[in-house]
């Protein structure tokens, strides 16, 4: 699907109380979380009839409001019915993100911070297609994940994500896919857009979650599901030399959940036999648990 495709995909909205078909226009130039980024949302899935850890996404958009100074209005219960009744708008052919959404309409002192009275809540379901299995590559970024000293980082807040931008934006220029984007002190946190594992003499490796970077649902699933499994799963400090010098590369996240990375830098990987049984054990369970 093209940029141009994507935006004009089916999409139904619900705010203040009704479904809205299409791109509804929601904020304005006055708006906080317009000129000063006061927005999180989160981003749960629908493919194949499921809607895997949906009330975990749905408790995670009101963890990062509260993070953020807003003050959430819907309770993950309401989230997950309101989910439900607007997927059936849809015909299913396509996967669907869900993406529910917290933003400030004013702002506090001088304008700076986020009003919390004023937070306004939507949730945006979208048909959008997941990656194939097929695999993708990353390039070492120039660009470092800020710590929780410097941005947000223990919240899935928009203001975040242009650093993300720039970081696969600048990969993409080089050649490749997706971004390995390291910490401040230089060790591998995550690609531009997804949690990363490695795979090595049998065992599976991650970096361990330090402040810089969310420790994802889809992440923390996989990492259940490979134990519970008999594979060895270690959280730990990872270098760009171990990721170099790994057996098999692959992601995890919200958008196409495991994914194999089959190129870092100028080395070519095949698509791994962890990578493909930790994507099985993913869809076996989304399967067994993710209807409503």
């Amino acid at each position: 699907m093209t940029l141009a495709a994507a935006a004009q995909s089916t999409t139904w909205t619900y705010v203040d109380g009704d479904w809205h078909e299409g791109n509804v226009a929601l904020i304005g130039p006055r708006s906080h979380a317009m000129w000063l980024g006061s927005s999180v949302f989160d981003g749960g899935r629908w493919f194949e009839g499921v809607a895997p850890d949906l009330e975990a996404h749905s408790r995670r958009v009101n963890s990062s409001a509260i993070a953020l100074g807003l003050k959430p209005s819907m309770s993950p219960e309401q989230i997950v019915g309101l989910t439900w009744d607007g997927l059936k708008k849809f015909d299913g052919k396509t996967a669907v993100y869900i993406r529910p959404m917290y933003w400030a309409e004013h702002g506090g002192y001088m304008g700076v911070p986020a009003d919390p009275a004023s937070t306004r809540f939507c949730l945006c379901l979208y048909e959008s297609p997941m990656l194939p299995p097929t695999g993708f590559s990353i390039g070492l970024s120039p660009f470092r994940r800020p710590s929780m000293e410097t941005m947000p980082t223990n919240a899935k807040a928009g203001c975040l994500y242009p650093n993300n931008g720039r970081a696969i934006l600048d990969a993409k220029m080089r050649g490749f896919d997706n971004a390995l984007v390291l910490d401040m002190l230089g060790n591998v946190a995550e690609t531009g857009s997804s949690n990363i594992f490695l795979v090595k003499n049998g065992q599976v490796l991650t970096p361990a979650p330090n402040g810089t970077f969310l420790s994802g649902i889809t992440r923390s699933r996989t990492m259940s599901l490979l134990a519970e499994h008999g594979y060895t799963v270690v959280e730990k400090t990872l270098s760009v030399r171990e990721f170099l010098e790994a057996d098999e590369i692959f992601s995890t996240g919200n958008h196409s959940k495991v994914v194999p990375v089959t190129r870092i830098e100028d080395r070519n990987l095949q698509p791994g036999p962890v990578a493909k049984k930790s994507r099985e054990l993913y869809w076996e369970w989304a399967h067994s648990t993710g209807k409503a």
